[in-house]
């Protein structure tokens, strides 16, 4: 396969209606297949909406909050298991529709929430990588991933792999991720400002790769529309009224493809609610890399040497020796 079509969602979810998210997610994938896409990405915790009160809503981290418990329940309830009915659903529309799918979510995992990447093959493989480090006030919501989520896909087009948001300015976990010889590389981001292109540039050219960065577009309307038609409750909802009104959406989308070179392949998209799409000419990319290999040619493992864990670290574990 030498030519790739490329889907990018920047339409919002059902913000915090998990059934209704689920639905309008299996449609896109739907749309994309007609389209003619073989790869449809979604934005961070696309599924069911980033947590967008922690940035805009003042007392969002106060102790003792009602609104923000009443919130965080119900963003719990409205979250999938990996082997949840909902997760299940879009497994089947990948396979259907002969499509990768990678959808950033908020994944349900005993008591705690994690910031999770989710890949669901055309062939039925699945993947998942968790953000390993939610970023300042995002710690109210998310337990750490490790890691034994650190890794890339290996797909009929080439290795496919991704971070999620300001994992991009984490040295080592980049260094991690280009020695696994990424293709395409997913940047997931609640919107691509002009900071996150900067960073999805740098990987670009860094691991000599293709970044895919997806971002959503999300105003506060969608935020109180969405959460009312998941049923929520009236204290959850003052911490959403809390945030004020802007004419500006909360997140402005800003999806981009970007090839090795650091150029474009598809400029930033700002403000369009909808499904984007672009072609890679995967070629490009196949041959060697003269200028910058940093996991060959111009690495110095005599100096520097990195180690990564990639076994899962529980807090507990039984034994019956």
């Amino acid at each position: 396969m030498t030519q790739l079509q490329i889907a990018i969602v920047q339409q919002p979810p059902v913000f915090m209606n998990l059934a209704a998210s689920t639905s309008l997610a299996l449609d896109m994938i739907a749309d994309a297949a007609t389209n003619g896409a073989k790869l449809i990405v979604f934005p961070e915790t696309w599924l069911a909406g980033y947590p967008v009160w922690l940035d805009f809503a003042p007392g969002a981290a106060l102790w003792g909050n009602p609104a923000a418990e009443a919130l965080f329940s119900h963003l719990y309830d409205h979250s999938p298991t990996i082997d949840g009915p909902e997760i299940t659903q879009l497994a089947l529309a990948a396979r259907e529709h002969g499509m990768d799918v990678v959808l950033g979510l908020h994944e349900r995992l005993g008591h705690s929430l994690f910031n999770t990447m989710l890949f669901l093959g055309a062939d039925d493989k699945r993947g998942v990588h968790r953000k390993l480090i939610p970023t300042h006030g995002e710690r109210l919501i998310w337990a750490q991933g490790d890691g034994s989520t650190l890794g890339v896909w290996q797909r009929p087009y080439g290795t496919l792999g991704g971070l999620i948001c300001w994992e991009h300015w984490m040295p080592l976990a980049r260094a991690a991720m280009h020695a696994q010889h990424e293709l395409i590389h997913v940047a997931q981001w609640p919107d691509v400002h002009e900071r996150h292109q900067m960073a999805s540039r740098h990987y670009a050219f860094e691991g000599q790769c293709f970044v895919i960065a997806a971002g959503c577009v999300l105003t506060r309307q969608d935020v109180l529309d969405g959460f009312a038609s998941a049923n929520g409750s009236a204290t959850a909802r003052e911490l959403l009224e809390a945030i004020p009104q802007q004419t500006e959406p909360l997140k402005n989308g800003g999806s981009a493809i970007i090839a090795p070179d650091t150029s474009y392949i598809m400029e930033p998209v700002y403000g369009d609610r909808r499904t984007l799409y672009s072609e890679l000419d995967l070629i490009t990319a196949q041959s060697g890399k003269l200028y910058l290999d940093t996991h060959g040619h111009y690495a110095r493992p005599d100096i520097f040497d990195l180690r990564v864990n990639i076994n899962a670290n529980p807090g507990v574990t039984f034994s019956d020796t």
